[in-house]
């Protein structure tokens, strides 16, 4: 399909405009009002960026960030949202592109076998959830678990299409737009008449998620301090960027707890990577820092930790129920109001990433989890050394950051697979950064090998030449 666009582009373009305007003109008065206003107008924007994603395919993972960060998406059946409807579009293409071409293919990393093996308990346990665990209550809606099971499948899919579809230069424009756009918005807590104005742009599901925050200090901590090939003056708006994130993390929006201790993580587990001296020098130095930022949080927000862990020992109780796989996506919700909290017989989430995949997906899926997450920071600690000087190894530098970062997000509810009953799949505006930001490690994974691999095959050509 690609290669018939590469092709047929300029006719391709042409019908498209010509179909456009007359679905647009036949159309238009006719449902010229509510929400459908923009209906033919957003198959018409359709068209054409299909067209160009199956030109370009990094474009689309280009779009998918701008439509995270800005697009508004109308009220759609089952929390759908034009964020999901593009993920789901770029991996449906991904898969067509495999299946026209006879190439069904993975590229050879270990960190994509865990998270095979993650969809496959996912699937086990959405399967066994129809049983019902508890025999005097009822399952989720069958549409409540498909939307749970799919957020989990999408979000794989954005760390697959990353890491298949983009090469370093692409790479580096999804990071620095997404540094120039995060910065922007910072800089609107800053300074209020920008912030009338740009705050307005931005969507509030990813820039109310850690991981817009803890990505956005770890892509531009590693770019500050390993980017060599970055002129002196980019670097130093680098580090303003950084210091500015983090101020506003910690100073003007202090309440929430995970806009700034996730990216503090981040900053450590950064400098850590580059040299485990310095590390053990910051660990024993923030051991107070560390005690009075866990007390000022749990001092500032006491009624919200309590109440956590009040919930926490009632998960642990559901969870016995089906330790190994689980009682299925979305189904622990409707059997947490038969454990009374405080009294109260409520539904409640879990308020944890581990727990709520226990509750989901088992011990096997948290083992799955976890075993991609130390597949991840062992590709990403050898790729430091390994890949070439410049942006590349300043990225691998910030994806650890940004790895450690993600899973202590996890301990705080912002999640990096959403929960249906919580953030669900409006969330994933802003949990798709952190899988985008991970997958492009394995694109650089791949780029570094292959360069090693054919420098290798030239070097071999050269001895057996000088042989001969």
């Amino acid at each position: 399909m690609a290669e018939w666009a590469k092709q047929n582009g300029t006719w391709f373009l042409k019908i498209a405009l010509i179909l456009g305007v007359i679905l647009f003109s036949v159309l238009g008065p006719m449902i010229f009002s509510g929400s459908f206003a923009l209906l033919p107008i957003s198959m018409f924007v359709a068209v054409i960026g299909i067209w160009l994603i199956l030109r370009w395919p990094s474009l689309g993972i280009l779009f998918l960030i701008l439509t995270a960060l800005f697009f508004p998406s109308p009220q759609l059946p089952g929390g759908l949202n034009v964020t999901v409807l593009l993920l789901i579009v770029l991996i449906g293409l991904w898969l067509l592109g495999m299946i026209v071409n006879k190439r069904i293919h993975l590229i050879k990393s270990r960190p994509i076998r865990p998270l095979l093996v993650l969809l496959f308990m996912v699937f086990m346990s959405f399967a066994f959830g129809q049983l019902g665990w508890f025999g005097y209550a009822q399952t989720a809606p069958l549409d409540a678990q498909i939307g749970g099971l799919l957020i989990f499948v999408l979000s794989v899919g954005a760390f697959l299409i990353t890491a298949h579809q983009t090469n370093l230069r692409w790479l580096q424009v999804l990071t620095f737009v997404f540094i120039g756009l995060g910065s922007l918005f910072v800089l609107g807590w800053l300074i209020p008449p920008i912030g009338s104005t740009v705050g307005q742009l931005y969507q509030l599901a990813p820039v109310s998620n850690s991981m817009f925050w803890t990505w956005l200090v770890a892509l531009t901590i590693g770019q500050a301090l390993f980017n060599r090939k970055l002129h002196i003056g980019w670097r130093i708006v680098l580090v303003l960027i950084l210091a500015m994130t983090m101020y506003v993390a910690y100073f003007k929006n202090s309440d929430w707890k995970s806009g700034y201790l996730p990216p503090l993580v981040a900053i450590t587990a950064v400098i850590s990577a580059r040299s485990w001296r310095v590390g053990l020098v910051m660990a024993f130095f923030s051991i107070f820092p560390a005690i009075y930022l866990y007390s000022d949080a749990v001092g500032t927000d006491e009624y919200s930790y309590s109440t956590r862990v009040d919930a926490w020992l009632i998960m642990l109780e559901i969870i016995k129920v089906s330790p190994i796989i689980g009682l299925g996506p979305a189904n622990y919700y409707f059997y947490t109001h038969f454990f009374p909290i405080r009294g109260y017989f409520i539904q409640f989430n879990s308020h944890n990433q581990y727990l709520d995949l226990a509750a989901q997906t088992g011990i096997l899926g948290v083992i799955c989890f976890l075993w991609f997450g130390v597949e991840m920071a062992l590709l990403s600690l050898k790729l430091r050394l390994d890949a070439p000087e410049g942006f590349a190894r300043a990225y691998v530098y910030g994806a650890i950051g940004g790895l450690a970062g993600t899973f202590a997000a996890g301990m705080l509810v912002d999640w990096v697979i959403p929960f249906v009953y919580n953030i669900g799949l409006w969330g994933m505006a802003g949990s798709v950064l952190a899988w985008i930001f991970l997958g492009g490690v394995l694109s650089i994974e791949q780029m570094t090998y292959q360069e090693v691999g054919e420098k290798s095959s030239a070097d071999k050509l050269v001895l057996s030449g000088e042989t001969i």
